[in-house]
């Protein structure tokens, strides 16, 4: 019936053949069933990789090295001497440095280290000797800083009392000139032979 159609002048609507296409999906679905197949065969006959667990940095990130300097960069200059951070792990260049740290710790860098993201479960007895250490190097500091911090305070009431002693010299002189007028009484006084009563002792 659709062969009829088809052969009429007046019908120009495409005919699709519902058969071959479906023999088409069938051959694609059994392709795809067997490549999935394979696949799981692969996996399951071969050895799993066993990467290391995720250990800390033994080292100190350079990130300031390269501040304020300049290079000169041309078409023979290596990748590594380049502007911008290089990964020699990656064999890539990271322009800034929040992207390189973050390049570094991610997952494609550890990786290519060998390491996993999975970190070490610790146990109670490295937990307690990381917190015996921790408030040992605590109390170091303190020590120390309490010594600096005493010599210091003690420098500074040495200053205070060497000060207050002079204002007290200051002002008991100047109480003793109000008390016997100055001017002319000093004078005689000074005649007479007297420096004043109840003046301060000699050393």
């Amino acid at each position: 019936m659709s062969e009829d159609r088809s052969m009429r002048p007046d019908d120009h609507r495409r005919k699709w053949d519902l058969t071959q296409y479906e023999k088409a999906a069938r051959a694609r679905e059994d392709v795809e069933k067997a490549m999935n197949r394979d696949r799981s065969e692969d996996s399951s006959s071969g050895e799993k990789v066993k990467r290391e667990l995720l250990k800390q940095r033994d080292y100190k990130v350079d990130l300031d090295s390269k501040l304020g300097k300049s290079i000169v960069i041309t078409k023979n200059t290596p990748q590594s001497a380049q502007g911008g951070y290089y990964c020699n792990v990656c064999d890539c260049v990271v322009k800034d440095s929040i992207n390189f740290l973050d390049h570094i710790n991610g997952k494609k860098h550890q990786r290519n280290l060998g390491m996993s993201m999975k970190i070490e479960r610790s146990s109670l007895d490295q937990v307690k000797a990381r917190f015996s250490a921790n408030k040992r190097k605590l109390e170091e500091q303190k020590k120390e800083y309490d010594i600096d911090q005493r010599m210091e305070e003690l420098r500074e009431e040495e200053e205070r009392a060497k000060e207050y002693r002079k204002e007290r010299k200051k002002k008991k002189k100047a109480e003793e000139e109000d008390q016997f007028g100055g001017g002319a009484d000093a004078d005689m006084m000074a005649m007479m032979g007297f420096g004043g009563f109840g003046g301060s002792k000699k050393n």
